[in-house]
């Protein structure tokens, strides 16, 4: 009992520390739970605002952070450490300022706050090393040892909470089933971040007590070095094995990827020169062994990487994703040049140098959204321009296009209204809907790529020439959903029935799935069901791209609480497997009677 004692007045103790010592970063860790609480409670989308407050809260966590060891690396600044938090303050609310007029948490906004939550994060890791005050390597094994520590604490305490909850559930009295998220929230965001604050030594104390500390923490514990040197390590020289063997088999075949390699080479970059920093300050053989060859073995690797990305630019343009793998492409091939000449004390020049290529990425004109978007726009206007539809910027519509035309087209158009670039082409109307409007405009309606049954997409669409019986029903909307929809992005369509308000719900719960549900004034579900199942049923029926389908082939009927539902699909198009373009898209009519009221 008595060590138990102990140990949870460490711990308070220690929590206390770090509070006081990351006073900015505590304030918006609790606003960031304190948020996430009140979303969980709403049972529904939040407003749009809110989910901006949580972005420049995450932001202005990070901020916090790179304000205090700041502080602490350079003595000037720490003797005005308040008005560096001021400072700090103004930076976040001027990036409230930067999303506020963004009419949605789209891409743009969720990348360029991770690459700005990105660049905090290496600043902090790089700054107590600055002139190699503090070595590097490690600093950034203390990073990673405390984060292990506090996902393990946060991990053994959350699932004690959820088991005392459930105990009382069950038990004692019935508890609010939001309380297992409440929970989650306070125990990840608001603990588990400050205890991991709260294991960080002054790095750049000068005290005897910090300075013992940091040197405590900075060494490697013996199962640490074993699962680095003689697992890690031996995992990334197989994975680097096999793929030189796949270029070998690239070399005598000449048939190079379709896209599956960026990635791939990406995550093996990234997991590579972090196990690097950890093995550098390891004496070990396998170690010493990394240290010296893998900086020299990622040159040649990631240029094919390059060579196989050249080959999908050229072929289908610049995208975001694109952009990213080929700019970390040339961040990993600057390491492995500096680092094979650079000794391991030098690594903190791949925290410095990740930063600047993250910032490089959002700064116009060369940042990923503007380069993606112009490329698109480009590659369709010289699409268009090649089979006369465009002409001095004029459309001329082209009734008999072929099909290679009708694919890339509708391909890039979706794109581009994905990421909300339509409005930047000029020829198009501004309220230009690619499945709405695309025949109406171009002369030749939306086509999609089917590669058959044996492979993994799926199309169908409705044939608009024919007249759509909608007797019996009280109203009919227009609606749709797309697989890079955020899973809590709700959509919702109010209508009136003989003056009673009733509202449409389109909740797009996965990639794949879409709740279609409808809600009385008092929130009373009267009806609802999913589109995939029955999407999937019909994969039989549509196997050619230009086929358009009877009504009745897109038709799915429910029936419940006396309100009917008709949902006739204008548009399907689905991509099996569990891959990043996995997922359907949805464009319907939804015709709804409800019962009269007495």
């Amino acid at each position: 009992m008595k060590r138990f004692s102990k140990a949870l007045l460490k711990l308070i103790q220690g929590l206390s520390k770090a509070v006081l010592r990351f006073p900015l970063t505590i304030f918006f860790l609790i606003c960031c739970t304190a948020l996430t609480c009140y979303i969980i409670s709403l049972h529904k989308s939040p407003d749009l605002i809110i989910q901006k407050l949580m972005f420049v809260c995450l932001l202005g966590s990070f901020i916090g952070v790179t304000a205090q060891f700041a502080c602490e690396r350079f003595p000037r600044l720490g003797r005005w450490r308040w008005a560096v938090y001021a400072l700090s303050a103004l930076l976040t609310l001027g990036y409230y300022f930067i999303i506020s007029p963004a009419p949605a948490i789209d891409y743009a906004v969720g990348a360029r706050t991770s690459v700005a939550v990105f660049s905090m994060f290496c600043a902090f890791i790089w700054l107590p090393s600055y002139r190699d005050i503090f070595d590097f390597n490690s600093v950034a094994l203390i990073h990673f040892k405390s984060a292990l520590t506090s996902i393990l604490y946060a991990g053994v305490l959350a699932a004690g909470l959820a088991s005392i909850i459930g105990a009382i559930d069950i038990l004692l009295f019935k508890v609010n089933s939001d309380a297992y998220g409440y929970m989650m929230a306070i125990v990840w965001i608001l603990f588990a971040t400050t205890y991991y604050l709260s294991l960080l030594p002054r790095f750049n104390s000068e005290t005897e007590l910090d300075q013992t500390y940091a040197r405590e923490a900075s060494q490697c514990p013996r199962f640490l070095e074993i699962l680095i040197s003689y697992i890690a390590v031996p995992l990334v020289a197989t994975y680097t094995l096999v793929l030189l063997a796949y270029f070998i088999k690239i070399a005598i075949t000449m048939n190079w990827p379709t896209g599956q390699l960026g990635p791939m080479i990406l995550a093996y970059s990234a997991a590579g020169l972090i196990i690097y920093i950890l093995a550098s300050g390891l004496e070990n053989r396998f170690a010493i062994l990394y240290q010296r060859i893998f900086p020299k073995v990622l040159i040649p690797i990631v240029v094919m990487q390059l060579i196989s990305v050249y080959i999908r630019v050229s072929a289908y343009g610049v995208t975001e994703s694109r952009y990213y793998i080929t700019l970390f492409g040339i961040f990993s091939i600057v390491i492995g040049v500096v680092l094979s000449f650079k000794p391991v004390k030098k690594n903190g020049l791949i925290a410095l140098l990740a930063a600047a290529f993250a910032i490089l990425s959002i700064l116009p004109p060369v940042d990923a959204f503007t380069v993606s978007r112009n490329s698109q726009i480009s590659r369709l206007e010289n699409y268009l321009q090649t089979e006369g539809v465009l002409v001095n910027g004029k459309i001329t519509p082209k009734t008999d296009a072929d099909l290679t035309l009708r694919l890339e087209t509708t391909s890039i158009l979706n794109y581009l209204e994905r990421r909300g670039y339509l409005k930047e082409v000029t020829w198009l109307p501004a309220d230009f809907e690619t499945n709405r409007d695309m025949e109406k405009n171009l002369g030749f309606e939306p086509a999609y790529k089917y590669l058959g049954d044996d492979q993994n997409h799926f199309f169908a669409h409705l044939d608009m020439q024919k007249p759509l019986n909608i007797e019996g029903y009280d109203v009919l909307l227009q609606a749709g959903t797309y697989r890079g929809m955020d899973p809590k992005e709700i959509m919702t369509y109010d209508f009136k029935v003989s003056g009673i308000p009733y509202k449409l719900i389109l909740d797009p719960v996965s990639a794949k799935e879409t709740r279609v549900s409808v809600q009385n004034a008092t929130g009373e579900k009267l009806i609802s069901t999913g589109l995939y199942d029955f999407a999937v049923s019909i994969a039989g029926i549509s196997n050619r791209p230009k086929e358009a389908l009877d009504a009745e082939e897109l038709t799915l009927d429910v029936e419940n609480n006396n309100c009917k539902m008709r949902i006739i699909f204008q548009h399907i198009g689905i991509t099996y497997g569990t891959g990043g373009d996995a997922g359907a898209d949805y464009n319907m009519f939804i015709l709804i009677t409800v019962p009269p009221q007495s």
